[in-house]
């Protein structure tokens, strides 16, 4: 039996009111020799890196709302976001 590690690192940050928005959610981080490198490009927003297989993505976290890293069989299948807005 082959064992898969997955790894969720979740990094809060002071948070601004700006929220910055786009398409494409998850962005794919390069790394070398088993570390990772972050450029840290969006300023006090808060973010979560996931890793699994080789692996590693990383997203901002919607202001107000849920985001769900769903797994199956020990590996990460997809990330889910369900964002809100203050009435």
């Amino acid at each position: 039996m082959r064992k898969v590690a997955c790894v969720i690192l979740v990094i809060k940050r002071h948070c601004n009111n700006n929220s910055g928005g786009g398409i494409v959610r998850l962005k794919k981080i390069s790394f070398e020799n088993e570390k990772l490198n972050l450029d840290i490009k969006e300023g006090d927003k808060p973010f979560v890196v996931v890793y699994c297989q080789g692996k590693a993505k990383i997203t901002y976290l919607p202001e107000h709302g849920e985001t769900k890293v769903i797994t199956h069989q020990g590996r990460v299948k997809r990330v889910k976001f369900d964002e809100g807005e203050d009435f």
